[in-house]
């Protein structure tokens, strides 16, 4: 009897050394999950995200970084900087005050840098990209200036004397204009040297890996957190307001520009639609059969900024003869054809 209670006693000893044992496994192997599951979300948290509003859009903007505290204060002070220089909707910014005659300001780096682009787009578009074309922005009504109520041919005309970058110069750090109603928007390309901005200031930290969105053009650099390069999506043009998208790309160390006339026009009350890209050549803001137009390369997202507004303008057939000899340019155009019907185009070089 004894035996068998030494027995039963061992063996219920060994019941609840099996039950600890048990629990404290149990224990341990959520605590290596907990650490494992740690791990992992640490290793995604070299990904950052920044998000906020800038020059009449928004932003976003995500990069790959392990020792920096973060790049707020610096963002804000490049928005700040592109404001107070390019800016037409600040009276007291430089751009503002050259528009209004000035003839005493020294244009900052930012103005300078931004103007010789212009100039080269100009030149190559054969002046189908103009940012002298600001008088008639304005008189549209798509500038901050009043616009000109019943504006017709002769009006027309008469403004587009002051319309033609050839018209303008930088000499000594100042602008000369040939004449004083010369009135510079550079929102078609200021954007774009926005988005430049951000990312040389990321370069300058050593940080490879980043995509910075501001209104929809893009810089991306390196690859993103899962090792692969940036992808994002072109929009259909859809004029009720709706997000669908055509296609996707990728970007290999690349920069991308969408201009389009589907988000931004105006009707009048007969019907007729004026849309916002503004035809140095004509003057007029007719909408041709081109509905957007995406430009790819590997220089500044300000210069895609340029020539996808230039397409915009030139229409379909014309741009199409643009891209054929400049095939430093990758392009995604959406037209729409001789029944109306939307079709699409990819230069000879698109291979996303």
């Amino acid at each position: 009897m004894m035996i068998l209670r030494l027995i039963y006693i061992i063996s219920l000893q060994k019941g609840k050394f099996l039950q600890k044992l048990y629990i404290i496994m149990k224990n341990y192997l959520f605590i290596i999950s907990f650490i494992l599951l740690f791990s992992c979300e640490n290793k995604n948290s070299d990904l950052k995200v920044l998000q906020g509003n800038a020059i009449g859009t928004t932003y976003s903007i995500k990069y790959i970084d392990t020792e920096n505290d973060g790049f707020n204060l610096e963002i804000d002070s490049i928005i700040k900087a592109v404001n107070n220089s390019a800016s037409t909707y600040i009276p007291t910014s430089n751009i503002s005050k050259i528009n209004k005659g000035d003839t005493t300001i020294v244009v900052d780096a930012i103005f300078e840098e931004v103007f010789k682009k212009s100039e080269k787009i100009y030149k190559e578009t054969d002046g189908d990209f103009d940012p002298t074309v600001g008088i008639l922005v304005n008189a549209w009504g798509f500038g901050p200036e009043a616009k000109i109520e019943d504006l017709d041919s002769v009006k027309i005309k008469s403004l587009l004397k002051y319309v033609g970058f050839n018209k303008v110069s930088i000499e000594n750090k100042k602008v000369k204009k040939e004449y004083p109603e010369i009135y510079f928007d550079f929102n078609a390309i200021a954007k774009g040297y926005l988005v430049d901005l951000v990312g040389r200031n990321f370069e300058a930290s050593n940080i490879e890996n980043y995509m910075v969105e501001i209104g929809g053009e893009i810089r991306a650099r390196g690859v993103n957190q899962k090792g692969n390069a940036w992808t994002i999506a072109i929009e259909n043009p859809n004029f009720d307001g709706s997000r669908t998208f055509a296609t996707t790309i990728q970007l290999h160390n690349e920069s991308i520009a969408t201009s389009g006339n589907y988000r931004k026009y105006r009707t009048t009350a007969d019907g007729k639609k004026y849309v916002h890209t503004i035809n140095a050549k004509t003057g007029y803001a007719n909408e041709s059969n081109l509905l957007s137009a995406s430009v790819i390369s590997k220089s500044d997202c300000a210069d895609v900024d340029g020539y996808a507004t230039a397409l915009m303008a030139m229409g379909f057939e014309k741009s199409k003869e643009f891209l054929e000899n400049h095939t430093e340019l990758k392009a995604f155009l959406i037209y729409a054809d001789e029944n109306g019907d939307m079709q699409t185009y990819k230069s000879a070089n698109f291979n996303n």
